[in-house]
């Protein structure tokens, strides 16, 4: 049974694509939907501090929220500082997801590694893995 499917966003239109599978199999199942995503904590640019990075995520969950709320899915949200691929499988594994999805392509703010490829390889539930390029 799949009650919770977990789904990874930073925004992108290649993200994107994975959202909408997400609500498309939640409405499918009746399953609550959870967006994740994760950011880079504040930091010092040419002696400024910047901390776009977390607003930014809350701005991306947001409109994700909007998008669920709005084809009427029970949704909930969690973001978390740290590496894309690591933070998506805690928060998944966390949220209690029977089911994470991500996109092909990854998330745009990269650190070495692609994140599908960990997030398959480390998550503890089903993965479903939606082609975006």
């Amino acid at each position: 049974m799949i009650a919770t499917i977990a789904v990874a966003t930073d925004g992108s239109s290649t993200a994107q694509h994975a959202v909408d599978a997400a609500f498309e199999l939640a409405g499918r199942y009746d399953a609550e939907v959870v967006i994740l995503t994760a950011y880079h904590g504040d930091a010092a640019v040419n002696g400024v501090w910047e901390s776009s990075s977390a607003t930014h995520a809350e701005r991306v969950l947001a409109i994700a929220e909007e998008a669920a709320e709005a084809r009427g899915l029970r949704h909930s949200s969690a973001m978390s500082e740290g590496a894309p691929a690591e933070v998506i499988v805690e928060l998944a594994e966390r949220q209690g997801a029977d089911m994470l999805v991500v996109g092909s392509v990854g998330m745009n703010r990269r650190v070495l590694g692609s994140v599908p490829n960990t997030v398959t390889h480390k998550a503890t539930c089903h993965v479903f893995v939606v082609k975006t390029d």
